[in-house]
């Protein structure tokens, strides 16, 4: 039994299957997804969907979708699906498939009459290639299959409508054509393995709506091209490969390309191996072959903070520690750079947000307690010793050392945490002055280094940086710890944020805390009377004044949502992980339970990965983006935890 199967019942069911998603990607930051039943229902979806740095920073469909057509004795059964406007669906392909399996590739099973056809689909790796087979597993009489390229050439931010000035030229090349509808973009190449014709048919297909971005209050309908079709005549027993791609391919080879890049892909047959391929998805690499880790598909870039929040969880956890060195070595380029205010050469965004380098801190610390210390402070004692020093010395323009020996960081007027919505031009959660999380990773990271300098034999340092985390420590219990037995999310003068949000949770997560046994017991008590939902923690309290659980509506809405009770998977990571810290084993089978509520996502939204964020209140419905890595990243780094305290003596 497959682990990823969905039943015809399932798959015919739009209610059902169009909130399900599929996405494959490449170290590009290309990408191909669509739903299950192959309707687009974003402006992001598309088979081939990539960056094209000539025109802007974004990502861009070309091919949106491509329809097959079943024909036998003069009749045709189009296996497409798309919206239109008035909620119509056409030709309403879905109401063939048998089956949908996705354990090694995303595989779709159609029956038409005798007709019984299987679909495969590849992304290439290493180009930007999307690559589909398609195999006639039974017929009882002669088959021709037609396809039909709906393109785009578009921004993903953008739609396409009927115009004059789309170019209908293409030209003829090995089993295909090349095409390119206007200038400044690369030429898109659609090629077969086999003979076929091409029928120049341009036409344009007016009003395809997609709901997603109508639930969202945006702009919905686009109009796609369609250049014409291929035909191809297919035997019972063959398969028919189809490529399209930014490059030309002998198609000579695509039989055997198809079969080497299904070779090494991974498998998807539990939850585990689910967790790891969805890791493997947000590898970035620019063409000065530097590696990052993008924030999320379909919409997010590399972002500073999310790169070091997910790095220990997308290569520790899953034993990898060569793809952490190469991340940290753009990442600590990227840094320096920002530390010694010369322009950024490196694709990462958001470097100035003051909480960066505490993170990249905190990141060391794993990869220390992963690969030891020894090699650890070899690699990265410099960097991490250089970041506490260039912040004591002030060198960070928003983040100021005050005497207390607590960090100061402005963020009335722009964000500068992670809760970085806003509206109207202002952060909907204005948090600023003394920050929680800021403080408790601050303090974390004297500890740290301390120990550190101290390892290393360098006692003035130690001692110094002991002095300081002492004073850090007084300060931080007479600033947060409350009488309600929680904390404090920020305090700004006589401003107190006396809301009950998660960020207290990392003050009891981190190796090195600042508070006592007994107030980490009360603040862990209180993240799970208050936040602890099966998809991890809320981002406010329903208690709290402001709670706004559900992610939906127009952007507007979903802007004061976001952080307003919306739970976030990636807090739960830390959430469990103060758990083990404070009641070990005991605690085990609880944590195994709460692991549970993630696997159940599997199956659902986008299959084997894990949404932006999910609704506060149950049913909790996965919202916002379809893959997010902190969040892939804190349920890994989760299963490492449990395995290490499961064999622990």
């Amino acid at each position: 039994m497959s682990y990823l199967r969905l039943e015809k019942a399932v798959m015919t069911n739009l209610q059902e299957s169009l909130r399900r998603e599929i996405l494959r990607t490449n170290r590009s930051g290309a990408y191909s997804s669509s739903t299950l039943v192959d309707c687009n229902t974003r402006k992001y979806h598309g088979l081939l969907v990539v960056p094209v740095p000539e025109l802007d920073d974004e990502n861009h469909v070309l091919l949106s979708s491509l329809d097959c057509t079943v024909i036998q004795h003069g009749a045709e059964f189009n296996l497409g699906l798309h919206k239109y406007q008035g909620n119509n669906f056409s030709p309403n392909g879905h109401k063939y498939i048998r089956e949908f399996t996705c354990d090694l590739v995303p595989t779709t099973l159609y029956r038409v009459g005798g007709v019984l056809l299987k679909r495969e689909t590849i992304f290439q790796c290493y180009e930007d290639r999307i690559l589909i087979r398609y195999t006639l597993v039974d017929a009882h009489s002669a088959t021709t299959l037609r396809f039909r390229p709906f393109l785009a050439f578009r921004s993903v931010r953008q739609y396409t409508h009927e115009n004059s000035t789309a170019s209908r030229e293409y030209q003829q090349i090995d089993n295909g054509i090349k095409t390119c509808m206007y200038a400044g973009y690369p030429d898109l190449y659609m090629q077969f393995n086999k003979k076929n014709e091409f029928v120049f048919q341009p036409d344009w297909y007016r009003g395809i709506e997609y709901p997603k971005e109508q639930e969202r209050g945006y702009a919905s309908n686009e109009d796609l091209y369609v250049p014409g079709y291929f035909e191809v005549s297919i035997k019972k027993g063959e398969s028919i490969i189809f490529a399209a791609s930014t490059s030309a391919i002998k198609s000579s080879s695509l039989k055997s390309l198809f079969e080497k890049e299904l070779s090494v892909r991974f498998p998807r047959e539990n939850f585990y191996q689910c967790l790891v391929a969805s890791a493997h998805q947000f590898h970035n690499r620019n063409s000065k072959d530097e590696r990052y880790l993008l924030a999320g598909y379909p919409w997010f870039k590399c972002r500073a903070r999310d790169q070091f929040i997910a790095l220990p969880g997308l290569t520790l956890a899953i034993d990898e520690p060569d793809y952490f060195e190469l991340v940290m070595k753009s990442a600590e380029k990227g840094l320096r750079e920002f530390m010694e205010n010369k322009p950024l050469t490196v694709k990462i965004y958001e470097m100035e947000m003051p909480d960066v380098p505490l993170w990249c801190i905190w990141a060391v610390q794993q990869y220390c307690k992963y690969m030891g210390k020894e090699e650890g402070y070899k690699k990265y004692g410099k960097l991490v010793s250089d970041i506490v020093g260039w912040i004591i010395d002030g060198g960070h323009s928003n983040l100021r050392l005050d005497e207390n020996g607590l960090l100061y960081s402005n963020g009335r007027e722009k964000a500068v945490t992670w809760m970085n919505s806003t509206a109207n031009g202002h952060p909907v959660v204005p948090r600023s002055g003394y920050i929680v999380e800021f403080n408790a990773l601050w303090y974390n990271a004297l500890k740290f280094v301390s120990t550190m300098a101290s390892d290393l034999g360098d006692g003035k340092t130690a001692s110094d940086l002991e002095a300081r985390a002492e004073l850090c420590k007084t300060s931080f219990v007479d600033t947060f710890v409350n009488e309600y037995g929680y904390l404090l999310d920020y305090v700004d003068g006589n401003m107190m944020d006396w809301s009950v949000r998660p960020n207290m949770i990392f003050a009891v997560a981190l190796d090195y805390s600042p508070l006592s046994q007994d107030q980490m017991k009360s603040v862990l008590d209180v993240c799970t009377r208050e936040l602890l939902t099966p998809k991890g923690l809320r981002s406010l309290s329903p208690k709290s004044g402001g709670y706004n659980p559900m992610y939906v509506g127009p952007q507007t809405q979903r802007d004061y949502a976001y952080h307003q009770g919306t739970a976030w998977p990636w807090l739960g990571g830390f959430y469990m992980e103060a758990c083990l810290k404070l009641y070990k084993r005991t605690r085990l089978s609880f944590i195994e339970r709460q692991m549970v509520g993630y696997e159940d996502e599997m199956a659902y939204h986008a299959l084997g990965t894990i949404s932006e964020l999910f609704d506060g209140n149950p049913p909790f419905h996965g919202r916002g983006a379809m893959a997010f890595a902190m969040n892939v990243a804190e349920i890994l780094r989760t299963l490492k935890l449990l395995e290490k305290y499961t064999y622990q003596k």
